[in-house]
């Protein structure tokens, strides 16, 4: 098992926990329904990929050039589209200035997470 992706799992797992608590108990007053959705949707992907870096960190011990590559992606890939999700969630109560600019950091936060995935295929099919 690889220490590093471990440690990174653990963190995005409860900081995933606190978030998606603040989210149903500390916004659900604050923000409207749609924006909670968005909000619930980055905590999804959040946890989802943290599963995966978990997995991943199960192949860590071969030192596939494609484990790192797949961290890199999955590591990204979390902050760009769950990060981007929670910034647009609460842009009404955060009147952060550039909020407005962050929508196309979502769609390349999806795509680092696909290319995680992806990368993940091809470690397991190299796996011996």
């Amino acid at each position: 098992m690889n220490k590093r992706i471990i440690l990174t799992a653990s963190f995005f797992g409860a900081v995933a926990v606190l978030l998606g608590a603040f989210g149903a108990h500390g916004l659900k007053a604050l923000i409207d329904g749609p924006s909670l959705e968005i909000w619930q949707k980055g905590v999804d992907y959040q946890f989802y990929h943290t599963f995966a870096l978990l997995y991943l960190s199960t192949f860590a011990r071969y030192r596939n050039k494609l484990i790192n590559i797949a961290y890199f992606c999955f590591t990204s890939g979390i902050i760009l589209f769950s990060g981007s999700l929670y910034l647009l969630a609460t842009r009404s109560i955060s009147h952060l200035a550039f909020t407005e600019f962050i929508g196309p950091l979502t769609p390349i936060g999806g795509l680092l997470l696909v290319l995680g995935w992806i990368m993940l295929f091809f470690a397991a099919f190299k796996d011996k």
